[in-house]
């Protein structure tokens, strides 16, 4: 009950309710716009792939070429949209005609059921009475329904409904439309909006809304109870309700995922009893609840754990991605037969790794723990290379967990598998992924062993729809643990690995898996990831940019090619002789961008470039109509599937720059087509530029003009050459009343870029650019010729359904591609042939003109001329809006032009005031500098005399100072020689020697002097050194004198050079730079005014 009020609550205040993975359920408030979803599809500025659905499939209307009516009432089948397949509720005839007010939005017909007539369908009745049946109701629904099949002889449309469901009528349903965001409120309302303004056929149904996730949505016919449609809970996305206040406040819709999870459409219905829309949001909310709530009941009932109730299945896939030289990384191929990848040696690569889970109770992945990669089979953990991470998280609907790691085989761990294997042989290559689960105790490792090849990147093996992926199943087999056993009593770790084996391990050992772990129910589904090689045989359409085609090609070819482009680019004006014959087989793919833009004549085409540019900033009055179909332009094209990425952007501006270009034909619906092929070739600017050349040049746009009369002209010419070629199969379609219009319209407006394989049509194109617009019909009648068997067994509606599905998916396979293409380019259609029977046709055009009556034929001409007549009032007005939106811009130039030239004169006068204010400063800059300068002057000459001044006393004071040196040696010299001769003179005598030493000192007294005798030497000695003293105090002045008149000259010397200094800084000033510059422009003025 509280579980129930709960939800009844929040269903009240809520108006959606949204997914977020496989099991969980949440419901989203509307107080904003954005709503959880998977990644880049819950932005409001996405743009939505719309689908005019009617009752023989999808078509687009071509804007801006004539009349709307009589091209869809002559055209049933053109341009089918690729990526929605055959509602499947009623006989494929006929065609919803566009009305004249529909600018692009889309017409969608509700579904009738089998046996009734959408027109006839009664009204609702007066009663008002809520909708919703409870259980027991249900119950009694249910015995009726069988009652109902038991007595409708078994009709397979009777459905049985589940045991437990809602059951809600007087719904009506309104129609369903192709969405990108499946996730997003904000595109959900927009399209319930679209809808239920253009649905034009409403269908009266029943409701049966299950009331767990393991049921069925259906789709019942309020009279008969029969099943309409059915759509699985888990294949249920989002559910969402019309705002209160709004129009669709009594409308409801849901996004449901189709066609392999690769397209999301959205159904809208509207609630006849407003208060019941609530009650079904209620119902699909329990539904989405309920899943987890049993999933809990059933655990706790769940006896003691069998042996394989801890047996849990994975299913890991490992997909390789390589560079492919446009900034994005595709899947490399896969060779079905040695089931080995193909590398390419030196390109970096991605590891790609897709882990779900298949059976049991659903683990929670943590994160990744580690990817890594060796090179070899059987290798240890210690020779495992840890690669780095980019990301990690769940897939868009929450099945999967992927990781991605970026590899760089350049690396010399990895030098094994970058080098080329010899031919016909194979290598293998470990890659591990170790997962942390939050409720086992350790990572989880899995390991697979694959075979691959590598090769140089010039190699040409082309394997276009082979395996991407390598898929390997796991059992993982847990043990669940005791609360003491746990490193935590809180921690989540219930279990510990018992043992991890892949399936490849249990068919060694010869065992079967047991019956009780196979995936069953609708959670049991295959990987993500979708493989290519798919051969079932469904009613889906190709996706228009299907196949890939490698850029590899043998050595021998290229040779031959580069050869041959380098004598053309010496003479670019003449084709070479054997260009034909080489394009015919093909022009391999990485020269493909050069050789077209040659073929084309787009080598020199520069100032189309700088118009290009141009024309990208100017609005298109078509933009509308090229924004809804670049999301349905090459869908399955990695390049053009993601909304607002590069590819989707460039091929935006291709188209408005072509619709602005061209404005006579404008943009019309299959352009896009051929311009995503460009783009996959060349930049965007040389991309337009052969797309304008082919529209001109090659005759496309006369397709386009005088409400396709060219191209009814071409289905003439068409008609003609069955009945010559393939006579059996003409006189078929004459019986059974198909004509050309009905299924060649595509193949001449799109060239056969919309729905065949890239690699057909890369060929097509080959073949068109070099020998024009009439290798179609070439390629025409091989088609039918080789499907005329098939044909020829069909009626009117299965050879429509014929061409629209299983011929573009026969020329999947490469081989079958170039056999057709073959077949193609051996049929000779010549030019006078075609001629001759575009005279038939304006011939025939002429008798069937005269034999009109006259009324019609006026009243036709009449049309004409009103359509001509409203086109150029049409451009009048654009001319007259035109002149007008002139003239005000060149008003406004000329009051800016004025503003100008006043700010100019004011800025003139202040100018020149400057300059006189400039003139003064300079004069006055003069004077200083020449007081600067005489000053200068003066310290320099006074500089100079005390330096000559210093000179000369340096000089008379060396002169002093050698002098006194001379006398004082000269004194010394004498000194000595006397104390020499006085030494002489006392050693001679008898009474003195005894008085002095050898060294010439008095000896102590030994007896009385003899009177007379000391005092007479005594006073001789001080005499002498008396006079030695002078001397001594004389040479120590003169050394002071010496110290003084040193330091005086290095003073004067500091001086010197502060003063040199500081006149040459005088010289440097800045008043000298200024005033030089002033006399420059002084002198060039005066120049100028003499």
């Amino acid at each position: 009950m509280d579980d129930k009020g709960s939800v009844g609550k929040i269903s009240v205040s809520s108006d959606s309710v949204s997914t977020l993975n496989s099991e969980d359920f949440v419901l989203v408030s509307r107080l904003g716009d954005e709503t959880p979803s998977s990644t880049n599809n819950g932005s409001d500025d996405e743009k939505t792939g719309l689908k005019v659905i009617s009752e023989e499939g999808v078509s687009f209307k071509i804007v801006g070429n004539g009349s709307e009516q009589q091209l869809q009432r002559e055209l049933e089948d053109v341009l089918m949209d690729p990526s929605v397949a055959d509602t499947g509720l009623g006989p494929e005839t006929g065609m919803e005609h566009l009305g004249d007010g529909d600018h692009g939005l889309p017409t969608t017909a509700s579904p009738a059921p089998p046996g009734t007539d959408p027109l006839n369908t009664p009204p609702p009745k007066g009663e008002m009475v809520l909708p919703v049946q409870t259980a027991q109701e249900s119950e009694l629904n249910e015995r009726s329904y069988r009652a109902d099949e038991s007595s409708s002889d078994g009709s397979p449309g009777t459905p049985i409904p589940d045991e437990d469901s809602v059951v809600f009528s007087q719904l009506t349903y309104l129609g369903c439309a192709s969405v990108n965001a499946p996730r997003s409120e904000v595109e959900a309302l927009r399209m319930m909006s679209i809808l239920r303004g253009q649905c034009q056929l409403p269908l009266d149904v029943t409701l049966s809304v299950p009331g767990v996730s393991e049921g069925t949505v259906r789709l019942l016919d309020p009279h008969t109870s029969t099943e309409i449609a059915n759509y699985p809970i888990y294949k249920i996305l989002f559910c969402v309700r019309g705002h209160d206040g709004t129009p669709e406040s009594d409308c409801f819709a849901f996004t449901e995922s189709h066609y392999n999870a690769e397209i999301f459409r959205i159904h809208v219905f509207r609630c006849q009893i407003q208060e019941a829309v609530s009650r079904i949001l209620y119902s699909f909310a329990t539904a989405f609840r309920r899943s987890a709530k049993k999933a809990m009941l059933l655990s706790q009932q769940t006896a003691p754990l069998t042996p394989d109730s801890n047996l849990f299945t994975f299913t890991v896939c490992l997909e390789i991605k390589e560079d492919d030289g446009k900034g994005t990384f595709s899947a490399v191929a896969k060779d079905k037969d040695k089931q080995s990848f193909k590398l390419r040696a030196g390109m970096d690569k991605k590891i790609v790794i897709y882990v779900q889970q298949t059976s049991n109770k659903e683990l929670a992945i943590e994160r990744c723990f580690g990817l890594l990669l060796s090179p070899g089979k059987n290798v240890k953990n210690s020779d495992m290379h840890l690669l780095d991470l980019e990301s990690m998280g769940k897939s868009s609907d929450g099945k999967s967990y992927i990781i991605t790691g970026s590899w760089n085989p350049n690396t010399p761990q990895f030098q094994a598998v970058n080098e080329e294997t010899p031919k016909d042989k194979f290598m293998y290559m470990t890659t591990a992924v170790d997962l942390v689960i939050t409720e086992v105790e350790e990572p989880v490792r899995f390991l697979l062993e694959t075979r691959v090849r590598v090769c140089a990147p010039n190699d040409r093996l082309f394997w276009p729809f082979s395996k991407r992926s390598y898929t390997e199943t796991f059992y993982l087999k847990l043990r669940q643990m005791d609360r003491k056993e746990r490193k935590s009593p809180a921690s989540d770790t219930l279990y510990e690995v018992v043992s991890l084996e892949s399936e490849m391990e249990r068919e060694k050992r010869k065992t079967t898996a047991s019956p009780g772990i196979l995936p069953t129910g609708p959670g049991a589904m295959v990987p993500s990831p979708p493989e290519d090689d798919e051969e079932e045989d469904n009613d889906e359409p190709l996706l228009s940019g299907s196949g890939d085609v490698s850029k590899e090609c043998a050595e021998k070819i290229l040779e031959t090619w580069g050869d041959l482009l380098s004598k053309w680019h010496l003479n670019l004006s003449v084709r070479p002789r054997q260009l034909p014959a080489l394009v015919r087989s093909g022009v391999p793919e990485a020269l493909r961008g050069e050789v077209w833009q040659l073929l084309a004549g787009c080598h020199n085409n520069d100032h189309q470039v700088e118009e290009y540019r141009t024309l990208i900033t100017k609005e298109s009055p078509q933009d509308s109509a090229i924004t809804r179909d670049i999301n349905r332009t090459f869908p399955a094209h990695d390049y053009f599937k993601d909304t607002g990425g590069d590819g989707q952007d460039s091929l935006y501006k291709i188209c408005k720059a072509y619709s602005v270009y061209d404005e006579e034909i404008g943009y019309c619906q299959g352009q896009s087509f051929l311009a995503a092929v460009l783009l996959l070739h060349m930049p965007e600017e040389q991309a337009f530029s052969v797309l304008v050349k082919i529209m001109f040049d090659y005759g496309l746009r006369d397709l386009f003009k005088q409400n396709f009369e060219d191209l009814h002209c071409k289905f003439f010419q068409l008609e003609r050459l069955m009945q010559e070629y393939i006579p059996d199969l003409y006189t078929h379609f004459l019986n059974v009343g198909l004509e050309a219009h009905m299924y060649a319209s595509q193949w001449f407006l799109t060239l056969f870029t919309a729905k065949f394989p890239l690699y057909m049509v890369f060929h097509i194109i080959d073949l068109l650019l070099c020998e024009g617009i009439s290798v179609i019909f070439n390629v025409a009648l091989a088609l039918l010729k080789t499907s005329k068997d098939d044909l020829i067994q069909t009626d009117f509606e299965g050879a429509l359904k014929f061409f629209r599905v299983p011929v573009p998916k026969r020329y999947r396979s490469e081989e079958n591609a170039k056999r057709l293409m073959e077949l193609a380019c051996s049929m000779k259609i010549s030019q006078k042939k075609l001629k001759k029977f575009e005279k038939e046709y304006h011939t025939l055009r002429e008798q069937q003109e005269q034999q009109e009556a006259p009324i019609e034929r006026y009243e036709r001409e009449n049309r004409r001329l009103q359509e001509a007549n409203m086109r150029l009032e049409q451009e009048n007005d654009d001319l007259a809006h035109e002149l007008v939106s002139s003239k005000i811009a060149l008003r406004k130039d000329l009051d800016n032009a004025e503003e100008k030239a006043d700010a100019l004169n004011k800025e003139l006068l202040m100018t020149k005031q400057k300059l006189v204010d400039s003139e003064d400063e300079k004069r006055r800059l003069e004077e200083e500098s020449a007081q600067l300068k005489e000053m200068c002057r003066r310290e320099l000459d006074k500089s100079e005399s005390e330096i000559k001044k210093n000179g000369s006393i340096i000089g008379e004071y060396k002169q002093i100072c050698s002098q006194l040196s001379e006398r004082l040696e000269k004194q010394q010299t004498d000194t000595r020689g006397e104390l020499e001769k006085i030494r002489s003179k006392v050693e001679g005598c008898e009474k003195c020697s005894g008085l002095f030493n050898k060294e010439g000192r008095v000896r102590a007294a030994v007896g009385s002097a003899p009177p007379g005798g000391p005092e007479e030497t005594d006073e001789e000695k001080e005499g002498l050194k008396n006079q030695l003293r002078e001397m001594e105090l004389e040479l120590a002045q003169t050394k002071l004198q010496l110290v003084e008149a040193e330091c005086k000259i290095q003073d004067l010397e500091h001086h010197l050079g502060l003063a040199l200094n500081e006149v040459q800084a005088a010289k440097k000033t800045w008043f000298n730079r200024t005033l030089s510059s002033i006399k420059t422009a002084t002198g060039t003025q005066g120049k100028e005014t003499t």
